[in-house]
This record gives C-alpha cells, structure tokens and sequence, in this order.
C-alpha cells in the first residue's frame, strides 16, 4: 500500500508541474554587448578537454566559407569560440541582409569532438541557403542556461555560467553586424541543447522565428526531468560523484522558483507565436543502429558490433526517456492549441544520424519558412 500511495503521490506531482503556470521571470538587468575578435582557429586551435587533441571542426575553417571568430563575454569574462557559416547564394556569393541560424551543440559539445560541423555536414548543407548559420564551439555540460552557482570548477564547467545572458543578449549584435545579418533568427538544438533551444524562445518572446528541438526534454523541474539533467550535467565531473556538478548548481532547488522559470513543459505558453520543430524516436533500434549498417559505412566488424551494442543499450533508453518528454510537450502545446511540427519517429536511439534528417526536414518544414528564404 506505501509503494501505491507513493507511486500515486509521485503521479499526481508531475501532473500538477506539467499543468500548473509557469512563474514569472527573474528581474532583468540591462547587459552589455560581447566584442568579436577576428580569430584564425587553424593556427591556434582550441583542444578536446581531456585529450588534449585539437578539435576537429577547425579543419573545415577556410575564411570563406567556415569562418572562426572569439567573442568575449562580459557575464562569464572570456573568450568563447564561435564558427560562423557566412549566407551564401547558389553561386557561392555572399547574401548581405540575410537571417540566422544558431546551432546549439549537445552535451559534450566541440569539447568532446561532438559538435555541428564535426557530426553534421553543415557547410554543405547551408551552402547557397542564403542563411548565417552560428554555432557557439564552447558550453559543454551547461544546458547554455545562466547557472546560480557562480564557483562551479571542473574539467568543462568552470567559473561564471551565463549561456544564455552571452547567446540573447553580449553575441547576436556584435556577430550579426560583423556578417551583415538582418535581425531575423532561428535556434536549433540537439538532446541537452534541445531544452536549451525551447527556454532561449519562452525567455526571449519574438527573438527567434523558429525553434527547433531535436531529442530533448522539455521538462526540468519534475522529478524524472530533474534528475535527467542531474545525469547529464554529472558528465562535466572528472569523477561520477553527482557532487562536483549538480543541477542544483545550475538552477537551485528542485521545483525552486529559478527551476520552474527554466522548465520548457511549464513555459509552453510562450512559445506561441514560434514556429516549432520537435522530434523524438522511441528508442527502439533503427537501420542506423545496426551492425549491418555501420559495417556499410566502413566500421570494421568488430567496431560495428560494439557501436551497435552502445547505440541499442544507451541510446536506446536515453531516447526512450526522451521520446516520453516530447510526448508530454505535444499533449501541452496541443492543449494550449499552439501549432508544431511533431516528428515522432516509430523507431531510433539518441544518435545523429536522426538528428541529421531532423535538421534536413525542420529546415524544409519550419526554419527556412519562418526566415522567408
């Protein structure tokens, strides 16, 4: 009888969270612009942070067409790397007046090799899509949310987090006059950052004509969403202690004022007015995740085993608990009556080869018709 009332009890609060208003936002307070310094990342590239290694995705910067800058962030008082794909037309021309597309890196981000340009092929993608397309190299583990803790030190997570202070309000100015942009915007995100991408519209009402959410859950101040981003923040650790880094760290108390204020299944109001793309799969294994499939691509027999096993164990339940938030989203924002693109695939883990077609379809469904190119 304890186990059912308990499991009753545990029901009941995630169903007065997910219906119950989101709360008012903390006080603002006015903010001053980041500065972009021109920054030629080949010859002074950022490392993988463990490793050691140079990060991948500098390879594709050309000065043409993969451009790298450092823009200073006053709230978090450094450099943070950003890879910018200037628009384009067919012809390979420059677009001045054109919009932008910022890409927001999952968890491990280009810290671990795990960004836009290393996984997606996106300077092929964009080209002669009359878009700028952003992506911040740097907020692994972050959520790219303003944390409350402000003393935080680890391998990835260290001094002031103020994500979502420098992508709002110190680098959409400075980055969109040095390419020439229009003022139109859209965000996109994957797993982590997909969170990140729904929250930066709530806050933000009118700043993004598109938002588009790959793999993500929308909500954090629940238990189960909660302690899905204790999971993921826990990684910036050097050690799996749960200690170190913590989501209390990042947004105070479960079901705290602050937590609420961040929880995307809360704030769906706010997202009326966007333009909205949202996926998830069920976890269940895809053509993707099967050894046949990534021995096709090149993997040798012994890698395409152990890939494939990672893929259908870890990325299978990781998608599984997502597939479960974006189907609480939908029945919200259907409840609000807020319109949205639901790409609910029958089949697929928490990998990238779903996350590429999600980009190649929000593109064609949501994004570029919210931008008008």
């Amino acid at each position: 009888m304890k186990k059912i009332k308990a499991a009753a009890l545990s029901a009941l609060t995630a169903i007065s969270l997910a219906c119950s208003g989101a709360p008012a936002a903390p006080a603002q307070t006015a903010a001053p612009e980041g500065t972009v310094k021109p920054w030629d990342a080949p010859a002074d590239p950022p490392r993988i942070t463990r490793t050691g290694q140079v990060q991948e995705w500098v390879n594709q910067v050309d000065h043409k067409n993969v451009l790298s800058y450092k823009v200073f962030s006053p709230s978090m008082r450094r450099d943070i790397p950003v890879a910018v794909i200037p628009a384009t037309d067919q012809a390979g021309n420059r677009v001045p007046n054109a919009p932008t597309l910022y890409l927001l890196n999952g968890a491990g981000g280009a810290e671990q090799n795990q960004d836009w340009l290393k996984l997606y092929p996106a300077k092929d993608f964009f080209a002669g899509k009359r878009v700028n397309v952003v992506v911040p190299q740097a907020g692994a583990f972050s959520y790219y949310t303003d944390w409350v803790d402000e003393n935080v030190h680890s391998d990835y997570i260290n001094g002031p987090q103020k994500w979502e202070t420098f992508l709002t309000k110190e680098l959409p100015g400075p980055i969109e006059r040095v390419v020439g942009a229009n003022g139109r915007r859209a965000v996109a995100g994957v797993s982590m950052s997909a969170t990140s991408a729904l929250l930066l519209s709530q806050h933000n009402p009118g700043m993004y004509q598109a938002a588009a959410a790959f793999s993500g859950c929308a909500a954090t101040s629940s238990p189960h969403g909660y302690n899905f981003a204790r999971v993921t923040v826990n990684r910036a650790s050097a050690t799996p202690d749960f200690k170190t880094v913590t989501p209390e760290k990042m947004w105070g108390p479960m079901n705290s004022p602050y937590n609420r204020y961040n929880d995307a299944l809360l704030g769906a109001e706010k997202l009326r007015g966007t333009k909205l793309y949202i996926s998830s799969g069920t976890g269940l294994a895809g053509r993707p995740d099967q050894v046949s499939y990534l021995m096709g691509i090149g993997a040798p027999q012994i890698a395409a085993q152990a890939g494939s096993a990672v893929l259908q164990v870890e990325g299978g339940v990781i998608e599984a608990a997502v597939n479960t938030c974006t189907h609480d989203l939908k029945a919200k924002l259907d409840g609000l009556g807020i319109p949205a693109h639901f790409e609910l695939r029958n089949a697929g883990t928490h990998s990238w080869p779903y996350w590429t077609e999600d980009m190649n379809r929000a593109w064609t469904t949501t994004i570029a018709p919210a931008l008008g190119v």
